[in-house]
């Protein structure tokens, strides 16, 4: 682990001191803080699922600065998780004890260096890929198919069509629960499949990412590729979380579970996906206890079907 020399440089600009909503007391001094801390703030919007419950508390940083300064006042008093997209999430309805942290625009730059691409935690995947694209950077293409944000998948090792961040990454810089920053190679993250050594109460805020020299026509025919085989295959029009299973080693999760005879089976109102198996939906008013419930059950029938225990690739956070 080594202290960055040469992390993203943040503008923060000029911005009033952190705004307060909630009607209570702060959990540590705002002064001189510039985002937005919220308390009993709904998560439901945030998440793709439109599921879940509150969180006791929402800060939403300014600028790196900003982040490091808070987490250093909060000093490990409580509980933190980072917020992306939200897309490979379930909130509980119980919603998130402590402080959900949602980065924003201000850290969701992207700046291209050769074939080196430095990203802010806050990037799409899509944007990456394509800032990739035009400036003639292949190897980011699967990006195009991973719905969220650099800081989760950099986190999860998220990947799609036969690639995976664990390919492309350099490094990544972190604060840690205390308000350290640090820089962590790839190396340390010590990746598996959808897995990293990362611990839940640290931030990533950026990441390098290494490609090399392409044909921007090419990748750009790739990434379309990439978007039609989704759009055709996925739900992508629904409140879904994503590929609920990881798939187990030589085989395929969806596969599996349209085996045990799962596909359109519902709980309340979430539902597994009629399109895509691994896809569990929230046809409108599930509620996130639904969700899980059928997940497990799922789980429950391929283990009885097939002998093969079903791990979650969606996180699932918070109080039931």
């Amino acid at each position: 682990m080594t202290q960055p020399d040469d992390a993203l440089n943040w503008d923060s600009g000029e911005a009033p001191d952190c705004e307060v909503e909630g009607g209570v007391s702060a959990p540590i001094s705002t002064a001189g803080l510039r985002g937005r801390l919220t308390h009993d703030a709904p998560l439901a919007k945030l998440v793709w699922f439109k599921s879940g419950g509150h969180a006791d508390w929402l800060f939403e940083p300014a600028d790196l600065d900003d982040l490091i300064l808070f987490l250093e006042r909060l000093d490990g008093a409580l509980p933190i998780m980072p917020l992306g997209l939200g897309s490979n999430l379930i909130v509980r309805d119980g919603g998130v004890p402590g402080v959900v942290i949602k980065l924003g625009k201000p850290f969701a730059g992207i700046e291209v260096d050769a074939c080196t691409l430095t990203c802010g935690a806050g990037a799409h995947g899509i944007l990456v890929a394509s800032a990739a694209r035009d400036a003639g950077v292949a190897g980011m293409e699967f990006m195009r198919g991973i719905p969220g944000t650099v800081g989760g998948f950099v986190r999860m090792n998220g990947g799609a069509y036969g690639r995976e961040v664990a390919d492309v990454l350099i490094d990544c810089d972190v604060v840690m629960q205390d308000g350290n920053l640090m820089r962590l190679t790839k190396r340390e993250l010590d990746y598996s499949y959808r897995h990293s050594a990362l611990t839940d109460n640290s931030v990533v805020v950026s990441a390098r990412f290494e490609g090399t020299p392409g044909d921007p026509e090419a990748i750009g025919a790739e990434m379309d590729r990439i978007a039609e085989a989704r759009e055709t295959s996925q739900p992508l029009r629904t409140k879904t979380g994503g590929s609920t299973f990881k798939n187990p080693p030589g085989e395929k999760a969806w596969e599996l579970v349209d085996k045990a005879g799962c596909r359109g089976m519902t709980v309340g109102g979430a539902q597994v996906s009629e399109k895509h198996t691994n896809f569990l939906i929230n046809t409108g008013d599930a509620t996130s206890e639904d969700i899980e419930t059928l997940g497990e059950e799922v789980k429950r029938r391929v283990y009885k079907n097939s002998g093969v225990e079903l791990e979650w690739e969606i996180r699932r956070v918070g109080r039931p």
